[in-house]
């Protein structure tokens, strides 16, 4: 009986009530056109029903592939866990899963990336859920939100406070998936899957064994079908005895508004004056401070936002390949792309399995951290998972609480206010314009990093803006450099109504930082 099917066959097999795991990450392996169909079955038949869906990253984007948006309908969808939800800019319309979050028309949880794997591997081995110390004293603690991202969810909890050998746990009991939805570029007629053409493994392989333990469906979308036992067994990442039916979509993206580039997937390496330099302004500054925290050899870990342009100022100062990058969705080394294509790298020396990235993340394995912030309070703590305005031009907290929870240093990377206006010359940065208010704050919205933890740990935490580099200490925030052509008293002390200190030995910033050309690097 051939495992090759129509969408909407595949589809046809989900029944009412059932848990819908899906591998994705934005549109980087959305298995966009079965997530399609099985909208247009609830729509023609009215089922199936009351799904829960899990999306350890997330499904779909909001610039051409729909994902979870195809799903996001009432009666369809009753529960959703995410690492992260689509998101963009605020010129564009509320995806529909967030509008359903907003009107608490669905129960909706923000569950960080790695946390959703483990889940996952521990349901597939049968123990009795994941016990984790990721996420204490954030957002995603019982303590604090518990993961709800409305009032409907927040009154059916699914994490738990545990004393277990001393210590304080966070338990997140199992949820059993029914059905896996993943993607690949290849399957032969046996189901077995190859990626030669993807950006990213993701967690496919661990969402099908989950699936297959608990005797589910897997379903796989490929973009084309070759014939049994012709693939090498090597280059199989997902074995045919995982998979129960292949869906054939060969218009599948790459990623987001990319059909296909070879250098995504390995298949090339492009030179590397290919690449594009960051931009001068404002944010290249402070990612240009932010890379002198680097050392020749590290390996450091990348995040969105400013934090992203770190890479192009080693690539500008003639060292691209001094320090290696991991990234959530699994690429090692190489180049991190920005924009559109963020979760993917370019030359990239390997691809992990999301899963065993985020096992090296939560263990803190890598040298450093470059995150950015939305807003930073006196305690230190950092909010990027929720804007209570728009809550859709946040993705949520996707890896950022892994990451963070055991990382030996964090350099975060963000502007001191909204909106501020600057003059920028070689010799200094001036405020012309204050902003609209200040990100430093008295508490934040979200607690996505714990500043009281991170000095009880010990964990090294900078933030970097484009006025000065505050540390965290168990004082508060200190200023301990400021840019040149800053006046502290008003555009620190003042700015952020007292909550930055400024240390009374602090520095000025080097004015190599404000240069146009190249910023050289003592790596």
């Amino acid at each position: 009986m051939s495992k090759i099917v129509s969408a909407a066959e595949a589809v046809a097999r989900i029944a009412d009530g059932a848990v819908v795991t899906v591998s994705s990450s934005s549109a980087l392996g959305c298995p966009d056109a079965v997530l399609k169909a099985l909208g247009e079955r609830f729509d023609a038949e009215g089922h199936p029903r009351d799904l829960t869906t899990l999306h350890p990253i997330a499904a779909g984007d909001m610039y051409g592939v729909k994902g979870v948006d195809h799903i996001a309908k009432d009666g369809l969808l009753k529960r959703i866990l995410g690492g992260s939800y689509p998101s963009g800019s605020s010129n564009l319309p509320m995806p529909e899963i967030w509008k359903m979050i907003v009107e608490n028309r669905v129960l909706a949880y923000n569950v960080p990336s790695g946390i959703m794997f483990d889940m996952h591997r521990d349901v597939a081995a049968r123990r009795p859920g994941v016990l984790t110390r990721v996420g204490l004293d954030t957002f995603v603690d019982p303590i604090r939100q518990g993961c709800a991202m409305n009032e409907v969810a927040a009154a059916e909890p699914i994490v738990f406070r545990q004393e277990f050998g001393g210590q304080t746990w966070l338990h997140f009991p199992n949820i059993t998936p029914n059905v896996a939805i993943i993607r690949a570029t290849t399957a032969d007629e046996d189901g077995n899957l190859t990626y030669e053409h993807e950006g990213a493994y993701l967690g496919g392989l661990d969402q099908a064994i989950a699936t297959r333990n608990h005797r589910g469906l897997v379903i796989a979308q490929v973009k084309r079908v070759t014939a049994s036992g012709s693939l090498r067994p090597h280059d199989v990442h997902v074995p045919g005895h995982l998979v129960d039916l292949v869906v054939v979509a060969p218009d599948q993206r790459q990623t987001t508004e990319t059909d296909y580039d070879p250098a995504i997937s390995g298949q090339i390496m492009r030179p590397w004056s290919s690449f594009s330099l960051a931009e001068h302004g404002v944010e290249k500054i402070i990612a240009r401070r932010a890379a002198l925290e680097l050392r020749r050899g590290q390996t450091a870990n990348l995040g969105f936002g400013i934090s992203a342009m770190v890479p192009r100022i080693l690539l500008e100062a003639g060292e691209p390949q001094a320090v290696t990058w991991a990234i959530e969705q699994g690429a090692v080394g190489g180049m991190p792309l920005t924009g559109f294509a963020f979760g993917c790298a370019s030359n990239a020396y390997g691809y992990v399995p999301s899963p065993n990235q985020f096992s090296y993340f939560q263990g803190g394995g890598f040298d450093m951290s470059f995150l950015s912030f939305l807003e930073v309070d006196v305690q230190g703590n950092v909010n990027v998972s929720k804007l209570g305005k728009k809550p859709y031009l946040t993705a949520g907290c996707g890896g950022f609480v892994d990451i963070t929870a055991n990382a030996r240093k964090i350099v975060f990377s963000g502007f001191f206010e909204a909106a501020a206006e600057f003059d920028l010359s070689e010799n200094g940065l001036r405020i012309s314009k204050p902003g609209k208010f200040t990100k430093m704050v008295e508490e934040v919205e979200h607690v996505t990093f714990s500043g009281a933890r991170a000095v009880e740990t010990g964990q090294e935490a900078i933030y970097i803006t484009e006025r000065c580099v505050i540390r965290l200490t168990p004082e508060g925030l200190v200023a301990t450099e400021i840019m040149p052509g800053i006046e502290p008293a008003r555009d620190i002390v003042a700015a952020s109504q007292g909550r930055v200190k400024v240390a009374e030995n602090a520095i000025t910033m080097p004015k190599s930082l404000l240069v146009e050309g190249p910023m050289e690097l003592a790596l």
